[in-house]
């Protein structure tokens, strides 16, 4: 697969990049493990100075960076802005707060007393070179948010990105070394997916992280387990989007529009199953597939527009085929689908909402990756949780009640990793990020993602007697 950025909204190739030679990954990887035998005692305010360095060069670099993320992968211009004031917001997090996530854990004397001990402790200490194999939908979001707490945990980086995205990844590389990172801290692969087993399987590179497709992150679990390896996955998501009789309909229909269609629809916590009471089911169903149809849909550099290209041919083929198959078996067409008559270059595809969902339809199990909601209509509570649950997938939630019962159910019984009520599912740097089922394992963010990383050591201590 060549490694090149292909601008989505035009379909011309910008610039192609030869792959990293063997010797050159030899040498990078080399070089991430001798610097992590260093770097790993680097006091936390040091890494933090550096960290906080890189949040002001990313943010210096904002326009720029921007602009190549919206040209390599279609992303409208506001939308690539505000992801990378995001990660400028998460790096200072970590450097503000790794030391006392990090903070040695001391249980209580009368705990440990019938161990033997006169003191115990856990301390956190980083386990070695990391290899991030990451996507493309959020190109800098997806990276900062696993190289800030791995780099300030005192571990190094090997980021294998998309290969549709090669001029972020090799920013992000460019990055941490203008910060002032030391040599070998983070680096950027330039390889093609077939190279990702013999980096993993490399003895110096100690863990493996994977934000992706399901078949990608079976391959890298695989080949991590195979080696004894620690790996963290956040895999696909098809996020239920609760809505029940005492909702506000209108912030319901509106939001659920942004929690459609962000990043034009390619995210993996995006909502992309509507679930609806029957009670409230018409007024949400006519609102939200008019806001959906009201949607302007155009060049992504462009003021004023709200839905840019999918970023690959294939990925609009695989799109239209789930719509296609799902309307052959019955589905109705509320609002769009197909591509806009009036941009014949690029991938674009139009906002789409979709009724009368059954089981036989592909898309009632698989992920769509765009702009395409589905509709379900339930009957009461225990319906919409079923309905809610009948997926592989259990990365996020939304649930839209004004009722506390209604609200305490769907956190005890939904099958996902975050249960979002009265809003729509975003990560935030202090709250932790990930799934169950076929969405992965492992969460990223917050405490719980800097230790991800770490080795958990537990000190048991007897005072030397003469």
């Amino acid at each position: 697969m060549p490694i090149a950025t292909v601008n989505p909204a035009t379909g011309e190739t910008v610039r192609t990049y030869q792959p990293h030679p063997p010797e050159e990954v030899e040498r990078r990887i080399a070089a991430a493990h001798a610097t992590f035998l260093t770097y790993r005692a680097a006091p936390f305010d040091e890494r933090a100075r550096l960290m906080r360095r890189a949040a002001d060069l990313l943010d210096e670099d904002r326009d720029d960076i921007a602009r190549t993320m919206t040209v390599e992968m279609g992303k409208t211009l506001v939308a690539a802005r505000a992801e990378a004031a995001k990660c400028a917001k998460a790096m200072r997090w970590y450097a503000d707060h790794a030391e006392r996530l990090l903070a040695d854990e001391r249980p209580a004397d009368a705990d440990v007393q019938d161990s033997g001990a006169d003191s115990a402790r856990v301390v956190y200490r980083p386990l070695g070179p990391v290899l991030a194999v990451m996507p493309w939908n959020f190109p800098l979001w997806q990276v900062i948010r696993f190289a800030a707490p791995a780099l300030m945990a005192g571990n190094t980086g090997l980021l294998k990105h998309a290969s549709n995205v090669p001029q972020t990844a090799l920013y992000l590389g460019e990055l941490f070394h203008r910060s002032g990172f030391p040599e070998g801290c983070f680096q950027t692969l330039l390889i093609g997916s077939g190279e990702v087993e013999r980096v993993l399987r490399d003895p110096r590179v100690a863990a493996a992280t994977l934000t992706g497709s399901e078949p990608a992150g079976r391959s890298v679990a695989a080949i991590a387990g195979d080696e004894v390896k620690k790996t963290v996955l956040e895999l696909g998501g098809s996020d239920p989007y609760v809505v029940m009789a005492s909702a506000d309909l209108r912030r319901a229909a509106a939001t659920a529009v942004t929690a459609r269609v962000q990043n034009n629809g390619q995210s993996c916590i995006a909502a992309k199953r509507f679930i609806v009471h029957a009670d409230a089911y018409d007024s949400f169903a006519e609102d939200f597939s008019g806001r959906m149809a009201a949607l302007v849909v155009g060049d992504p550099l462009a003021d004023g527009t709200d839905v840019g290209p999918l970023a690959t041919e294939q990925g609009r083929r695989d799109l239209e085929e789930l719509v296609d198959d799902a309307v052959a078996k019955g589905a109705q067409v509320l609002c769009g689908g197909g591509r806009p008559e009036d941009l014949r270059a690029g991938w674009y595809y139009r906002p789409t909402v979709l009724a009368g969902i059954t089981p036989e339809m592909r898309i009632h199990r698989e992920e769509a990756f765009g702009p395409v909601a589905t509709l379900y209509r339930v009957a009461d509570l225990d319906e919409a949780v079923a309905v809610a649950n009948d997926s592989p997938f259990g990365l996020s939630s939304n649930v839209w009640t004004r009722d506390s019962a209604e609200v305490d159910r769907f956190v005890r019984d939904l099958q996902a990793g975050g249960v979002f009520v009265n809003g729509m599912t975003a990560s935030h740097p202090a709250l932790p990020f990930g799934g169950v089922k076929r969405s992965g394992y492992g969460r990223e963010l917050s405490g719980h993602g800097i230790k991800e990383f770490c080795n958990m050591t537990t000190v048991w201590q007897r005072r030397s007697r003469d």
